[in-house]
């Protein structure tokens, strides 16, 4: 599928910005479900591109003047591939599969999370992949503006309702109670006719043949209406835009992401 995306994020504060450096996981990289056509990123400022520990693309804005403002605006085209089951038949990658089995704050097992992770008699194959998502969006019903990006996966269940990225927290926090090596990914879907789409956030599981990609929000495998940005092993280690500043006082955020198939020309 021929995916075009684009990404703009503003920040206003309400005084000057002394200092302020922001790291950006917003380049999607070429792999077993996707190539990358064209990609670009637009700062007001110097970018130092890098690797993180997970093998993510990594970029750092620093800007040392004053400023009351910043715009980030990325995109380009994406061609994605359909996947069998959600097989990505790809390389455990640079980190220990050891690692993804680890809890994280976000991603700590209570009772809660225990008991809906048993519901599941298996965790081995991909239909029981599947189950465990049905099992959390029931659980979890999809709901905007009830939790925070620093919410936990057992504030959500408690809650029972969430979004994409407490779905996938959930699928982590099940997936390692259970042993199984888990890992978050952000990145985009084309939304179609949901309303809830553009940005996202699904899970990667490792089984006996590879990583198994699983779209928990929507209960079904990811495939080629998902562009991968980032992995981690919960959201704070993979997230889009991480910073900090120095004064500022209040911000406000703005956000717009489209991702669109349009017709190729014969």
């Amino acid at each position: 599928m021929y995916l075009t995306i684009r990404h703009d994020t503003s920040y206003r504060y309400e005084a000057t910005v002394h200092y302020s450096i922001q790291q950006l996981r917003l380049t999607p990289a070429s792999g077993a479900s996707q190539v990358v056509r064209r990609w670009s990123i637009d700062v007001p400022g110097k970018l130092d591109a890098a690797f993180d520990a997970y093998g993510n693309v990594l970029h750092t804005l620093v800007l040392n003047k004053p400023h009351s403002e910043i715009r980030v605006h990325v995109g380009g085209e994406v061609d994605t591939f359909p996947l069998i089951d959600g097989q990505l038949n790809d390389a455990p990658g640079p980190v220990p599969l050891e690692h993804f089995t680890c809890a994280t704050r976000l991603t700590e097992a209570d009772a809660g999370i225990r008991e809906l992770a048993a519901s599941v008699p298996t965790l081995n194959t991909s239909g029981s992949l599947i189950q465990l998502a049905e099992a959390i969006v029931q659980r979890v019903k999809y709901k905007p503006g009830v939790t925070e990006v620093t919410s936990t996966a057992s504030e959500a269940l408690e809650l029972g309702s969430g979004v994409c990225q407490d779905h996938a927290h959930l699928m982590l926090a099940c997936c390692r109670a259970r042993g199984v090596p888990a890992r978050y990914v952000s990145g985009y879907i084309e939304p179609g006719d949901v309303s809830h789409g553009a940005s996202h956030a699904w899970v990667d599981v490792w089984l006996d043949n590879g990583w198994v990609s699983v779209d928990v929000t929507h209960a079904a495998f990811a495939g080629e209406i998902h562009c991968r940005l980032a992995v981690a092993r919960d959201y704070e280690a993979a997230a889009p835009v991480r910073g900090r500043r120095i004064g500022g006082l209040e911000e406000k955020l703005n956000v717009s992401v489209t991702v669109n198939t349009p017709v190729l020309q014969q």
